[in-house]
């Protein structure tokens, strides 16, 4: 009875707007509690409950007009949502037109950025309004289209073909090298057909269009000059940005740390990507771009909205968030599905760690270019090892809900970003230091056991360089930076691509110091080339610790379903794999040499303080075009003519040996 009389008492702000008395402020409570008991009601309890009454009548009075607005608010919350959204949309035009008209150059990425939102929005706005129409209209063409598609799609496929054969051979006439890398993808595609769960239900619209596209956004990131341009400048600015968590780990653990100590530099960049990530999640921002990538995949490969929504996903987050997506769904699916969003978690990066990569000074532009590359190509690859043989429940679907989240506001979302990378973090660092004193054990027992039979040096690494040296040329490496990438290759696979990029990192860091390319018998670093080819390789999660990461992270969501995972998870694994070398020799199909600039004009303009690339390079010139006979020295080429080449060689003597120096 006490609990129902409590429940009549409630404030509610609708009362207080009618006028209506509260009994909240009248105090009968307390004198029907002093009636049952028997309690007086002195003169004293009488005044002051007037005086509550008072006070009820001035706060019903003060919030009527608070109340007035938010009736009238909900009333009218369509239209004053348009009046927001339309000063908002003047604010940014009056902003828009102001970049653009002080300085157009400056304002160029905002007009691009701002070009491709006004597009997908005026799309979206089209399909709504207009899409039926069109659709209706277009319906004779399409069943035109239809009858001739049987005959069409076959001209189609020669004419593609007879142009790829064409322009193989013009461009590989000028670097015949380019055809090994060529070779190289043919095979790796025969291998996985070999390696195929069913042979004769290969979807063969998936693997074309999964080729297909990861060849076009290849072409277009490695060799037009849009796409080169504008995956640097991306590049340039993901740099720019992540280099904003110095801010945050300057404070936290001081400049002298974050300088020279790598778990202080690196990893806190993972932090903050991860911040931010979450930040894009509770706004929907990621949600609308990995939707839209989907899309684009589904149409033209033909796959199911969920498998293609896992994969798209992995382009931006890891191997165990992207499945997230798709958590509901992920009970209903078949094994081929099941197997495509495995091979997509290992052929792809998350972009957390992508950060510390770059701050490793891997370049950027490579990286983010394999991971978009790889979506496709993994899941052409996947239905080509596991084709589908079961009836998808999710067959013919358009689309797919994608939730937003659990967070109430974009603090709590960026708190919970910053606070879920912690253990990221921490088991980065855990398995950096478990896998380097592992790695250096293992290398110790291989000594030891080396120098039983008299075999000096032996180690893990000299292992793989020479068991993977045949795939590492096969993907385009010079024959000489071939033991090298097939040593980080095996890192990758073995250990975690973590250290290998690290490795990697030296290697390019020597090569741009301009340091020797060999010290004795061991190579210091390798070609700008195999640079290339190497950064595609080891973009991806494929490696024997993943299986663990992968089948706990897809157990916890549906743990009925734990024996299908175990059941595919090494033939994702081995075409997670695969899929990163595809990338591999399409980067050393796709590879266009740097030219080096007028040699002359770049030693006429150095001090020869320290060295560089630059320098080694046309050292390397200068001294190939000198010639030592009887005690005389002379130049060859462009080089006879320049008064001042006994000098720059004499400089460049001083950091490099050759049989000239000894004049």
């Amino acid at each position: 009875k006490e609990l129902l009389e409590m429940e009549g008492n409630q404030i509610t702000l609708d009362s207080l707007g009618k006028g209506t008395d509260n009994p909240a402020f009248s105090f009968e409570g307390e004198s029907r509690h002093y009636e049952q008991y028997g309690g007086p009601r002195s003169e004293n309890q009488e005044e002051r409950r007037e005086g509550k009454a008072r006070f009820s009548s001035y706060c019903r009075k003060a919030l009527q007009p608070a109340s007035k607005a938010q009736h009238f608010c909900k009333a009218h919350a369509k239209v004053l949502r348009r009046i927001v959204l339309g000063l908002l949309g003047v604010a940014y035009l009056c902003y828009f037109i102001a970049a653009c008209y002080l300085n157009f150059q400056r304002a160029l990425a905002l007009v691009v950025i701002t070009a491709v939102v006004v597009f997908f929005v005026c799309w979206e706005v089209f399909q709504k309004h207009c899409g039926a129409k069109v659709l209706l209209l277009l319906r004779p063409v399409e069943k035109c289209f239809q009858k001739a598609w049987p005959w069409l799609k076959w001209l189609l496929w020669v004419a593609v073909l007879a142009g790829l054969i064409v322009w193989l051979v013009l461009d590989t006439g000028r670097n015949p090298e380019q055809l090994i890398s060529l070779g190289g993808f043919c095979f790796l595609v025969l291998f996985l057909f070999a390696c195929s769960k069913h042979h004769g239900a290969v979807s063969w619209r998936a693997v074309f269009w999964g080729l297909a596209l990861e060849f076009l956004l290849g072409l277009f990131v490695l060799r037009t000059t849009p796409g080169i341009q504008a995956f640097q400048w991306l590049g340039e600015q993901v740099q720019y940005f992540l280099g904003y968590t110095t801010a945050g780990s300057s404070f936290v653990f001081g400049n002298t740390l974050i300088e020279e100590v790598f778990a202080f530099q690196t990893l806190p960049i993972i932090v903050f990507f991860s911040c931010v990530m979450s930040i894009l999640y509770y706004l929907g921002v990621m949600q609308w771009l990995i939707l839209k990538i989907s899309w684009l995949l589904q149409i033209s490969m033909g796959t199911t909205p969920t498998e293609t929504l896992s994969v798209a996903g992995n382009i931006f987050v890891g191997q165990t968030e992207a499945p997230l997506l798709i958590r509901p769904y992920l009970a209903d699916m078949t094994l081929s599905e099941i197997h495509s969003v495995m091979t997509g978690g290992f052929s792809t990066i998350a972009g957390s760690v992508m950060g510390a990569y770059i701050s490793f000074g891997i370049d950027a532009a490579s990286l983010i270019a394999a991971s978009v590359m790889a979506a496709p190509c993994a899941l052409g690859m996947a239905k080509l090892v596991y084709p589908e043989v079961e009836e998808s429940k999710f067959k013919g679907k358009a689309s797919i809900r994608v939730s937003r989240g659990e967070e109430q506001n974009i603090l709590e979302a960026a708190s919970n970003g910053a606070a879920n990378s912690v253990g990221l973090v921490a088991n980065i660092a855990a398995n950096l230091i478990a896998f380097l004193a592992v790695l250096e054990f293992i290398n110790a027992a291989l000594r030891w056991f080396g120098e039983m039979v008299d075999i000096e040096g032996l180690t893990f690494q000299v292992i793989c360089s020479y068991v993977l040296m045949p795939l590492a040329f096969l993907m385009g490496a010079d024959w000489a930076d071939s033991p090298l990438v097939a040593e980080l290759l095996g890192i990758k696979i073995f250990l975690n691509e973590f250290v290998a990029y690290q490795q990697l990192a030296t290697y390019k860091k020597n090569r741009l110091m301009g340091l020797e390319e060999w010290d004795g018998s061991r190579k210091q670093w390798i070609s700008e080339r195999a640079e290339s080819i190497t950064t595609f390789a080891l973009c991806g999660f494929a490696n024997l610790s993943s299986i663990g990461i992968m089948l706990g992270g897809l157990s916890s969501m549906v743990p009925e379903r734990k024996s299908d995972f175990a059941a595919v998870v090494l033939r994702a694994l081995l075409t997670g794999m695969c899929v990163s070398m595809l990338n591999a020799c399409l980067a050393g199909l796709l590879h266009v040499p740097t030219e080096v600039g007028d040699c002359a004009m770049f030693f006429s303009t150095t001090n020869f303080s320290s060295t560089s690339y630059t320098m080694y390079t046309c050292c390397k010139q200068l001294f190939a075009s000198s010639v030592l006979q009887n005690g005389t020295l002379s130049f060859t080429g462009s080089w006879a003519g320049q008064a001042e080449s006994v000098l720059w060689l004499k400089e460049c003597c001083a950091y490099y040996n050759h049989t000239s120096c000894a004049w």
